[in-house]
């Protein structure tokens, strides 16, 4: 039995308990391989992530965003269910349903998603951030 020492279980590094639960999450999203994907950096506040989804329909994925997680999922009909009388002779492609998440930073919006050729892209965008100054105002003691 092996432990895994976190560096946020420290006690000086107090209030870090949600950098943590990202990091068990990213770490749970990394372990996924199914569907296979792709992550482009289309310009520096822009990126697509691209998903490998044949056979899928678009009322069979579902794309949310939950507590800063972007989750992809896939559902499909299950085998008893199919209307075919076709038997496969070899079966390649999988058919299995998939749930694919990824962490998201703050401030990241999903701008859509958009199922081309057996593929989902979806569109994530960091707008800039507003500039804001705000005055503090001084008050005298006595």
């Amino acid at each position: 039995m092996t432990t895994r020492t976190i560096v946020f279980d420290s006690p000086f590094l107090l209030g870090f308990e949600h950098t943590r639960l990202l990091i068990e999450r990213a770490a749970k999203a990394a372990a996924e391989t199914y569907p296979p994907y792709n992550v482009e950096q289309l310009a520096d506040d822009r990126l697509r992530i691209t998903l490998a989804v044949a056979g899928f329909a678009p009322d069979q994925l579902h794309v949310t965003v939950e507590n800063r997680q972007l989750i992809v999922a896939g559902r499909r009909e299950a085998e008893g269910e199919r209307t075919d009388t076709q038997g496969y002779l070899h079966r390649g492609i999988a058919a299995r349903g998939f749930m694919r998440t990824f962490v998201l930073a703050d401030g990241m919006q999903v701008e859509g998603a958009v199922l081309e050729h057996g593929l989902l892209h979806v569109d994530v965008t960091r707008p800039e951030p507003e500039a804001v100054a705000k005055r503090i105002p001084i008050r005298t003691a006595g």
